[in-house]
């Protein structure tokens, strides 16, 4: 494994500078939901994780530089909540994965399944399915040309642990099984993990507590 390490970021605008995206985030809403502006740097093409909440907030994010597509990682409504609204002033299409779809009340365009591609101008991204804290949690993962991965978690994992599985042990079980099978057995240290909530971390500062979080059941 490669030593960690931490994306270049933009303290005064709050941006992060990766190879081929430009990607601005926001908190919103009550629950302090991390919400990801994503900017091809060749084509301007953008995509939105998560409209989380407070509209007016995430359209002034997005500004007057149009906007593509909204991935929603999963159904919880703390993840959608201003979904409708950013789709009336953007005509963006929607995304999500299809086990979760029935439960986000925007009907999605574009259903994402696990290994699928999400195209952001001449960036692409790959779906990764992880079962557990919903039937249709999704993760993006980017390849930066020449540099580390970055993955958009949702709320599958986060900095100390794998989402909330709702004190169900066969769910944590499935999550935890696809956070290793899918994310730490497959990206070196310095993978980027951007969260549902919270703070940023990697790979690499959360490898050491794998068996912590098994022998808890959390």
């Amino acid at each position: 494994m490669t030593e960690t390490s931490t994306p270049q970021v933009d303290s005064a605008d709050t941006v992060l500078q990766l190879g081929g995206l430009i990607v601005r985030s926001v908190s919103v809403g009550e629950y302090a939901n991390n919400v990801y502006l994503l900017e091809c740097t060749a084509t301007g093409e953008r995509l939105l994780i998560d409209a989380a909440a407070e509209p007016d907030t995430l359209l002034a994010l997005i500004g007057d530089g149009g906007l593509a597509q909204i991935f929603t990682t999963h159904f919880h409504y703390d993840h959608w909540g201003a979904l409708q609204q950013v789709v009336d002033a953007t005509g963006a299409r929607t995304a999500a994965h299809p086990a979760d779809a029935p439960g986000i009340p925007v009907p999605t365009q574009v259903q994402v399944r696990d290994g699928e591609e999400i195209r952001v101008g001449d960036a692409v991204l790959r779906a990764v399915h992880l079962i557990g804290h919903t039937a249709g949690s999704l993760a993006l993962v980017y390849a930066e040309p020449h540099g580390p991965h970055h993955i958009w978690s949702g709320d599958a994992l986060f900095p100390g642990g794998v989402g909330r599985t709702h004190d169900e042990p066969a769910l944590f079980d499935l999550l935890y099984r696809d956070v290793v099978a899918k994310i730490f057995d497959l990206y070196s240290d310095d993978t980027a993990v951007y969260p549902g909530h919270g703070n940023f971390t990697t790979v690499g500062a959360e490898r050491p507590q794998l068996e912590e979080w098994r022998a808890r059941g959390w």
